[in-house]
């Protein structure tokens, strides 16, 4: 029996060191054999080493191009390491070459979802279950697919009927926590997690997905502790050092920053390149190293804008047509014809304004069920109105209703009938605020104000891998910047007065009490001092200033574009005076 054969055995049986020797001293005597890079490539992914892994699994496609299970294998661990482009490469190429594949065309249909292309994700995802009814892990990445699509229920479906063929999976335990948490269901969550470490206590993704969780209850420390060991588990995940380096303050001589400088970039997909990149930016931004921060994160950026793709003038052209198409004229014409309540709450404006604080606010008020960022305004237009907004011919009277009739009936499902006003604050919602209030013409807008500068500048600092694809270039932030004025200044001019509330984020913390019952007195309700203690208030925060509102209200974010303001002449240039 030679070694190659040695190895397989000893693979199967579990001796993970003795079979490592006996591939090696194979490869020493066939050193481009697939099977045996292909062979040792399993055994590090089982060994918890990915970087290494994908190395080989590169040479065994290399060597072996028409080999359906080296490819698809090639397009997991992509997938699994963030680079869905060069995982749909490798998965396009199993399934050419086994077009019954089914395990290759749910990861295909992850990858494409990944890349933006959900109708193609779910045909690729749909055709896989049709070969493989009763596959667990097929099972596992519909669901993965449906959370994706902002669908967590429907998500949470697939996710247990995999645990129900597969109840030890750990993959489908860590999908259910994170559909349970877009519910917000968060302590439920962390109990899925908990089940997928008593399945696996050495799985750094489980350990990982905890620390997010208790992030976003404001369990700081414990969350520290889970990234650390995540970190330690697989220190070759340049996602975990990012996650602990955001939760930690770096200081001369810090080994973390040790440990990040030693992960090779050269050894790294693209995507785990980004992660090392905005990582090195935050420790050296903590040291007061502007201009090695900035390196870094100027790399990220420049790192991450090459993988997504961007439509600038798709954008602008959209910009304009809301502002064509939204005329005083149409807004008087259907004045009254959507829903008649006065429940929603809009909190828009751009990302990192502070639209995060004001939330917290008024979810500190015994009235008011904060619902976080909401997608369901957006899906129920290219249901009911599926021409806009390029075109807004296809508005009456009934689809108006109708929009607002299911805007209501989703909120009250996520809050309950006993809030009176539940907040919805995704951001991008300033792009509808004409439609949003031809719906929901009682319904009210809070539109919050940052320095753009700031604001800019914090955007480019943060890696929000939610569909934000103007951020990452200075240029494109600035232009992009500059559209969103337009659009607000059209609102402001065809909007009734008394629907839309600016707050201006120096003002709110420089002037704390009388903003915030401005705030309150504007949603319709009686002041509650709960509002001042705004970050005592215990609840799940999912979004990038998770540790910001659990804090007391601080100014130290004011002007700190100004320590960066030498490397930011593409975006000032386009501000101007600001």
């Amino acid at each position: 029996m030679n070694d190659y054969d040695i190895a397989v055995n000893l693979h199967r049986q579990g001796h993970f060191p003795e079979a490592e020797r006996h591939y090696r001293t194979a490869l020493v005597a066939l050193p481009k054999r697939p099977a045996v890079l292909h062979g040792l490539a399993l055994l590090c992914i089982q060994t918890g080493r990915a970087g290494e892994a994908l190395g080989l699994l590169r040479q065994a496609a290399a060597a072996a191009p028409d080999d359906a299970m080296i490819r698809h294998h090639h397009g997991l661990l992509l997938m699994r390491l963030g680079s869905p482009r060069e995982a749909a490469v490798e998965s396009e190429a199993a399934v050419a070459l086994r077009p019954d594949f089914a395990d290759a065309l749910s990861n295909l249909g992850l990858a494409y979802g990944a890349l933006g292309a959900p109708d193609k994700a779910l045909a690729a995802l749909r055709q896989a279950a049709a070969l493989a009814p009763d596959d667990a892990e097929i099972c596992n990445n519909l669901g993965e697919m449906y959370l994706r699509l902002d669908e967590p229920e429907t998500a949470l479906t697939f996710f247990d009927k995999s645990l129900a063929l597969r109840p030890r999976a750990i993959a489908a335990h860590l999908g259910r926590s994170e559909a349970l948490a877009a519910a917000g269901r968060q302590n439920e969550a962390l109990a899925s997690v908990d089940r997928a470490l008593a399945a696996d206590p050495q799985y750094a993704a489980a350990h990982f997905a905890r620390g997010t969780l208790l992030r976003q209850l404001g369990r700081f420390d414990e969350a520290d502790v889970c990234f650390t060991q995540a970190v330690a588990l697989a220190g070759d995940v340049a996602r975990y050092h990012r996650a602990l380096a955001e939760s930690h303050r770096f200081s001369d001589g810090d080994p973390r920053l040790a440990a990040l400088e030693k992960l090779d970039p050269d050894q790294l997909v693209p995507s785990q390149q980004v992660e090392r990149e905005f990582a090195l930016f935050k420790a050296y931004d903590d040291l007061g190293h502007p201009g090695e921060a900035f390196a870094h994160l100027a790399r990220g950026n420049g790192l991450y804008r090459q993988q997504i793709p961007y439509d600038e003038v798709g954008v602008f052209a959209i910009f304009r047509a809301l502002q064509g198409s939204f005329t005083p004229a149409l807004m008087q014409h259907w004045n009254g014809a959507g829903s008649a309540t006065n429940a929603p709450v809009f909190i828009v404006g751009m990302p990192r304004s502070g639209t995060t604080l004001i939330e917290q606010i008024l979810a500190s008020h015994p009235d008011v069920f904060a619902a976080g960022e909401l997608t369901a305004f957006q899906k129920l237009t290219a249901e009911i109105l599926p021409g806009y907004p390029e075109s807004t011919s296809d508005i009456t009277a009934e689809r108006l209703h109708r929009l607002g009739e299911g805007y209501l009936a989703h909120i009250t499902r996520i809050a309950g009938r006993g809030a009176r006003r539940v907040t919805d604050k995704l951001p991008a919602n300033f792009r509808h605020l004409g439609l949003i209030h031809l719906a929901l013409p009682d319904a009210r807008i809070i539109h919050v104000r940052r320095d753009p500068r700031d604001t800019c500048f914090s955007c480019y600092s943060k890696l929000f891998r939610s569909g934000l694809n103007f951020a990452y270039d200075l240029g494109e932030l600035g232009r992009y910047y500059r559209a969103y004025q337009g659009v607000m200044a059209h609102w402001h001019q065809v909007l009734p007065p008394a629907t839309l509330l600016e707050v201006q984020y120096e003002k709110l913390v420089a002037d704390f009490e009388p903003e915030a019952r401005r705030i309150v007195e504007f949603c319709g309700l009686e002041w509650d001092t709960h509002c001042l203690k705004f970050h005592e208030t215990k609840r799940a925060v999912r979004t990038l200033s998770e540790a910001q509102v659990r804090v007391p209200l601080f100014a130290s974010s004011i002007g700190r574009w100004r320590v960066y303001e030498p490397w930011l002449a593409p975006l000032l240039d386009l501000l101007g005076g600001a």
